[in-house]
């Protein structure tokens, strides 16, 4: 062999190694994500998506980003984030007030872990009335809930005082003897259940079924980005398949991260549902649907919105549970 063929396959094969590690480097970088949330039990799983390394392994760089409900929107608007977990109504909401978001899969269903306390002499929602109720501001889930239960009870936020405080200072004053009813959520709602002396728990998720949340996701933030969209998806599946196998572990690695420990964050979480794949499908085939249109009733009669939505689908995207 010649030597100028000696050197020509020497350069072909430098070129081809260059190639492969720029091919390998490319496919080593992880997609950037910021996501929008908050300590709610119900958001754990994605607490242990990244702290498992779950995000890492599907091809994922998330930063989970801790911002009160009622400024969540603000980020998403200012592209701050890209992805945000909140309830249902929540998602209608900012999508009728102009902030775009699509729902792409549904974390959990709450079973008794949001809900109102009051003191010990207040039978029912009538007595209520009059009555000055600590709850988060208008468009969050507590705010929501309150004006869910009041409706479903032949009242409304005008027949009662709110006075704006988040889920856990919301808890802390009740317990404290302030206020005359908080509206809560765990792990924030089990310190009333701690301290019965104070209060009690007036009614719950359980009683009614209201309080659902959902990732979504800015729309051109997924029409550019759908496998990782994808991924995002896969590794919430994921976490909760870690949650199932090694449930001692993954408890102790999502009570830490809103100051628990494992056996009480375990505790807190019997009050909720996760949604595996299967049960999201189910949700997205139509319940979602509905209760997008059910919500959006109070939300107007609230005053959190000023009209109906025009299109429902545009908040919906089911194609990465499939």
């Amino acid at each position: 062999m010649s030597r100028t063929m000696v050197v020509k396959m020497a350069s072909l094969v430098a070129t081809g190694a260059l190639v492969l590690g720029t091919a390998t480097a490319v496919h080593a970088q992880e997609t950037k994500i910021a996501l929008g949330m908050s300590g709610w039990t119900g958001f754990a799983p994605l607490t242990l998506a990244d702290k498992a390394g779950i995000f890492k392994k599907n091809g994922l760089d998330v930063e989970l980003k801790m911002i009160p409900q009622k400024d969540r929107h603000l980020a998403l608007a200012s592209k701050a984030i890209q992805c945000a977990a909140t309830t249902v109504e929540t998602h209608v909401a900012w999508n009728t007030n102009g902030v775009p978001i699509v729902q792409i899969f549904q974390m959990d269903k709450s079973y008794g872990a949001d809900g109102i306390a009051v003191r010990n002499d207040v039978k029912g929602f009538a007595d209520l009335k009059g009555k000055t109720i600590a709850v988060s501001a208008p468009g969050t889930a507590p705010y929501f809930g309150l004006a869910w239960m009041l409706s479903k009870n032949g009242m409304s936020l005008k027949d009662v005082k709110t006075v704006s405080l988040e889920p856990q200072p919301a808890a802390q004053a009740f317990v404290s003897g302030q206020n005359d009813a908080a509206m809560t959520y765990e792990p924030y709602l089990s310190t009333v259940r701690a301290n019965p002396q104070a209060g009690k728990i007036l009614a719950t998720t359980i009683d009614y079924p209201m309080v659902m949340d959902t990732v979504g996701c800015a729309p051109d933030w997924l029409k550019a980005n759908p496998q990782a969209a994808q991924a995002l998806t896969q590794s919430y599946f994921d976490a909760l398949e870690m949650i199932k196998t090694d449930p001692a572990k993954a408890n102790e690695i999502m009570g830490t991260a809103v100051k628990q420990t494992g056996e009480a964050f375990a505790k807190s979480s019997a009050y909720l549902r996760w949604q595996d794949k299967a049960a999201n499908q189910k949700f997205f085939a139509g319940e979602l649907q509905q209760f997008m249109k059910d919500a959006a009733a109070i939300l107007l009669e609230a005053g959190v919105i000023r009209k109906l939505p025009d299109n429902y689908a545009a908040m919906v995207d089911d194609r990465f549970i499939k």
